[in-house]
């Protein structure tokens, strides 16, 4: 029983590490007017202190890991709003489904023409 609370104090803890970079992150963008989302500056601070070693992975690894594993759950109230517009996505869902599908696409080209690349210069670094 102990060993549960203890693990379960330790995934509140790392949440909360992640939470408060979160917050920090949104702080910087409004006191610095920085025109991207807060969130991303806070995930540039996690970057930054597991880069310089000031957090541990390991420190953050479970929470990080639980939060990932229901990341699904967040988008529940995406697909329920979306039910209010079936109206629309009938008759005009089309041009959203050759959006995703083109876009989907370029991603998909970019990555492996970037990974060729990358794979070809590596072969003639080697020789």
């Amino acid at each position: 029983m102990r060993r549960k609370v203890i693990i379960a104090a330790r995934l509140v803890v790392q949440i909360i590490i992640l939470y408060v970079l979160n917050v920090v992150g949104d702080l910087i963008v409004k006191v610095l007017h920085i025109p991207i989302p807060g969130n991303l500056v806070g995930l540039f601070l996690l970057f930054l202190l597991l880069m310089t070693r000031i957090i541990s992975l390991q420190w953050l690894e479970e929470g990080a890991a639980l939060l990932l594993k229901h990341l699904s759950l967040f988008f529940i109230p995406i697909a329920v709003g979306l039910m209010s517009y079936g109206n629309l996505l009938m008759h005009e869902g089309w041009l959203l489904f050759v959006s995703i599908l083109a876009s989907l696409w370029i991603g998909i080209y970019t990555t492996g023409r970037i990974s060729q690349y990358f794979a070809r210069e590596k072969e003639s670094n080697q020789e």
